[in-house]
């Protein structure tokens, strides 16, 4: 059986559909709570980041917290740097492939190269605007927050959306939003968009381009 073919039946199974919807709730359940009673002093933007991280990839995203996001990690380093880099990044580009794809296809009834456009322009829209509105916030001018958001963000945003499209299309192409294969997709493309994301944010943190977020021990401290 072809590899899209395996992962489509996968995907479209209701049982593990059903399953991996109870972990991504329990999932958001303890990210709630540990962001209510242990981590309350993290930042409002990286309390949203981690809540988007979760709700696109469970478990996953529950674990990139746990490892790199917690206020009481027992020490920082690159790697945690950049998982919280490409969770940041992440929680951007993600919200406007959904809605670049929902849009797209749902109400603009776009094919494929449509869809791929409104997508990665949407993407590139919400990812750069989680970089430039908080600059500007710290007093950082229009135009400088945004060649920051470029000259940091760019590389990361366009490799998470290259993969996480081309694995969208690649399995839901033809699907509509009334089936079931057209959500499921969606939602695996954007973990596979992390995952390829992460060693680029790791490089772009080690050369200078991108400093990682904010270490959360320090704003418990």
């Amino acid at each position: 059986m072809n590899l899209d073919a395996t992962l489509s039946r996968l995907l479209t199974d209701g049982t593990l559909l059903a399953a991996w919807g109870g972990l991504v709730a329990a999932s958001l359940a303890v990210l709630a709570w540990r962001l209510r009673r242990r981590d309350a002093a993290i930042a409002p933007l990286m309390k949203f980041v981690w809540g988007l991280t979760v709700l696109y990839s469970g478990p996953l995203g529950l674990a990139v917290f746990w490892y790199a996001g917690r206020t009481d990690i027992p020490r920082d380093s690159l790697w945690r740097r950049g998982f919280r880099s490409v969770a940041h990044c992440y929680s951007g580009c993600g919200t406007g492939e959904v809605l670049g794809v929902s849009l797209a296809v749902g109400l603009l009834a776009f094919k494929t190269t449509g869809t791929i456009v409104i997508s990665f322009t949407l993407a590139y829209f919400f990812g750069y605007l989680l970089t430039v509105g908080p600059l500007m916030q710290e007093g950082v001018g229009f135009g400088e927050a945004l060649k920051d958001a470029f000259y940091s963000e760019t590389a990361s945003i366009t490799v998470m959306e290259i993969v996480a499209i081309g694995v969208d299309v690649w399995l839901a192409g033809e699907a509509g939003m009334g089936e079931v294969l057209f959500w499921s997709a969606l939602v695996f493309s954007l973990t596979m968009g992390l995952i390829a994301a992460y060693p680029v944010n790791l490089l772009l943190i080690r050369v200078g381009v991108k400093e990682g977020m904010m270490n959360p021990a320090k704003a418990s401290a």
